[in-house]
């Protein structure tokens, strides 16, 4: 009789640990005025990015134990919060991420979307949430730059690939919100992917709680100021066609705020007026723009400071405006002296990563609108497998883009002192 018992406890246990791994649905992430709300209660996190987790997650070119061993530490650390792209557009050039979702236009690479349902189905597990990104600005993962060379506008001025430059890329993708066959095309890929069942779940994409939020894409902009108006009709028909698909999620757009708008915060106001964007969002780059210099870091650090929290009281302000929450979503800084290895030192990181989370926290504690932060970004267990951070098909994936060095920005599994920070503010928060 006794050794009935024990096995019944046993299997009782052992049954209770499995369904903790089973496809749960997650509390619903909802805005209320300026604030997200999980369930009925608060909502605000320290997370990251992660765009190369369906990479990871695929059967062909991934590896599954990292990716699980990856998740698993987040969750350690507090983090539940990864913003990932859905997936990669083209993948024919050098700098580009390869290889690529949609690899045509309208075909897709059936293991890269199983990657995604896998990803999504192991968060659950975790309870950790995914806000999921459609495109992308930037000809990194294609986006739609690709489009355009899609639909013949010539081939793509990629900026990394001698003689192109960051001036000529961007005036080829500004015609992008002119080129009607590209935007339908846009809308044909976010109909096919919010459509989806995951293959892992059975759930409708459209009816899990693990997805947080749909965004238009990373960083979409303007580029000159004559392109408001095309961009703005642009922006609200693909927000409405998304919540015409979806009523179960939330909604953003990726903005990286002032710089996505001409460096005029009335036109980031006037394009985010769209009562179907649930949320704002700012990106924070002190290297890329001039405020940091990783060789003169004791100088330069207390200036990003300075002008960091400067950026992010423009961006509050309209937020209050709005009376909607917003999301400091990218912001990273180099190791020191922009050093590659994962063994290089992250002090003047940490510096700044304390400011920004201290920042969500007092906004938090004062119920203002700045609500949470993604860091950018988690690069796990990768790391660069040559002096120059090029990153080539099969090299291990970190956080940094493919026309970056790779490293640079990354927050590694043996990132202790920041892994640490981030965990101290997600307790704080939670």
């Amino acid at each position: 009789m006794k050794n009935s018992i024990s096995k019944l406890i046993v299997f009782v246990f052992c049954l209770a640990n499995l369904n903790s791994q089973a496809q749960q649905q997650l509390p619903k992430i909802t805005v209320k005025g300026t604030q997200f709300y999980k369930g009925d209660k608060p909502y605000s996190y320290i997370g990251t990015n992660y765009w190369y987790g369906s990479l990871l997650a695929s059967k062909k070119i991934g590896d599954r134990k990292r990716l699980l061993r990856e998740l698993d530490l987040m969750k350690k650390n507090g983090i539940d919060n990864l913003r990932i792209l859905v997936g990669a557009d083209g993948g024919k050039y050098d700098f580009t991420v390869r290889p690529a979702l949609q690899y045509e236009q309208g075909k897709y690479d059936e293991d890269l979307l199983d990657g995604l349902d896998f990803l999504i189905n192991e968060m659950n597990k975790r309870k950790m949430y995914a806000v999921l990104y459609l495109t992308n600005n930037w000809e990194w993962s294609g986006g739609m730059s690709q489009y355009l060379e899609w639909n013949g506008k010539g081939p793509i001025p990629v900026p990394a690939i001698a003689p192109n430059t960051w001036s000529q890329f961007m005036s080829y993708t500004e015609q992008f919100h002119s080129c009607e066959p590209c935007m339908e095309a846009l809308n044909n890929h976010v109909k096919f992917i919010i459509g989806r069942t995951n293959s892992y779940s059975k759930k409708k994409y459209t009816e899990d709680n693990t997805i947080m939020a749909w965004q238009v894409g990373n960083e979409p902009r303007l580029f000159t100021v004559e392109n408001e108006a095309k961009f703005t009709t642009w922006l609200n028909n693909i927000v409405d066609l998304i919540d015409s698909l979806d009523k179960n999620h939330l909604i953003s757009t990726g903005s990286e705020g002032l710089n996505s708008s001409n460096d005029s915060m009335e036109i980031f106001e006037r394009t985010h007026q769209n009562p179907n964007i649930d949320y704002l969002t700012m990106h924070i780059w002190p290297k890329n723009w001039n405020w940091f210099k990783a060789d003169n870091a004791e100088k330069t650090l207390p200036t990003t400071l300075e002008n960091a929290g400067i950026y992010i009281d423009k961006h509050v302000k309209v937020a209050n405006n709005l009376k909607r929450p917003i999301i400091i979503e990218e912001f990273g800084l180099p190791r020191e002296n922009e050093s590659l290895l994962n063994s290089s030192s992250v002090t003047n990181r940490d510096v700044f990563y304390n400011y920004i989370f201290n920042r969500v926290a007092e906004s938090v504690a004062n119920k203002g609108p700045l609500q949470a932060a993604n860091f950018w970004g988690f690069g796990g267990e990768g790391k660069p497998v040559n002096e120059t951070g090029k990153w080539n098909p099969g090299d291990p994936l970190t956080t940094d883009p493919p026309q970056e060095p790779q490293g640079l920005n990354s927050v590694f599994s043996s990132d202790k002192s920041t892994l640490k920070i981030i965990k101290k503010y997600n307790c704080k928060l939670k």
